[in-house]
């Protein structure tokens, strides 16, 4: 528990100081850019091993639980887990869902996170996902208030890059469709250890 702890700490701790503008600018100028980016990679790679390392350590030692989910939240985590794949294709790819979404990586986080906190009762889950969701939603609420400072009416950045027609929107459901379905039914249980497709559940 110490290292998913430890882990998330580096992680999110990382990605929350880019909120604070003046502390990274006062930070960047004291530094250099070059040797600021370093370290943010170099910091947010190391939370994420550890965060790994971390999780699995804990559910090798043994989960902690605080509540039992019912059976069917796994099943709707699945679903929701489809709408975080595509809203995260949509992050590389110009459309109409790109730009309704406004900022599609931070909607796939949220998304993600809570259908996980939905799924899984125990301690470490708890601290994993409940920690990527406050971060997603922090992250969110700085970026309307400085996109507020600036003047920038709601989703005005993103609304630029609509593209004509809806090819680009077939093509971020496909592709994040296809995703979704190669790591939940393939993927998962050999990264993770859990198989959360319908009828290997438990396996």
């Amino acid at each position: 528990m110490f290292l998913l702890i430890l882990g998330l700490v580096l992680f999110l701790g990382t990605h929350a100081f880019t909120m604070l503008r003046s502390r990274r600018a006062s930070l960047v100028g004291e530094i250099g850019e070059n040797r600021y980016k370093l370290g943010y990679t170099a910091l947010s790679l190391l939370g994420l091993i550890l965060i790994g390392v971390g999780f699995h350590d804990y559910r090798q030692e043994g989960m902690i639980p605080v509540w039992d989910p019912p059976v069917w939240t796994r099943h709707l985590a699945l679903t929701l887990v489809l709408l975080a794949f595509i809203s995260f294709a949509a992050t590389y790819i110009p459309s109409h869902i790109r730009a309704k979404a406004k900022h599609p990586m931070l909607l796939a986080v949220k998304i993600w996170a809570t259908a996980h906190l939905l799924a899984n009762g125990d301690l470490g889950s708890i601290l994993l996902f409940g920690g990527f969701l406050a971060w997603a939603v922090s992250a969110r609420i700085s970026i309307k208030r400085r996109e507020r400072a600036a003047g920038i009416p709601a989703g005005g950045r993103a609304a630029v890059a609509v593209p004509a027609g809806w090819r680009n929107d077939v093509l971020v459901v496909l592709i994040g469709t296809a995703a979704w379905f190669i790591f939940a039914r393939y993927l998962h249980y050999v990264l993770i250890g859990v198989s959360v497709w319908p009828g290997t559940m438990g396996a």
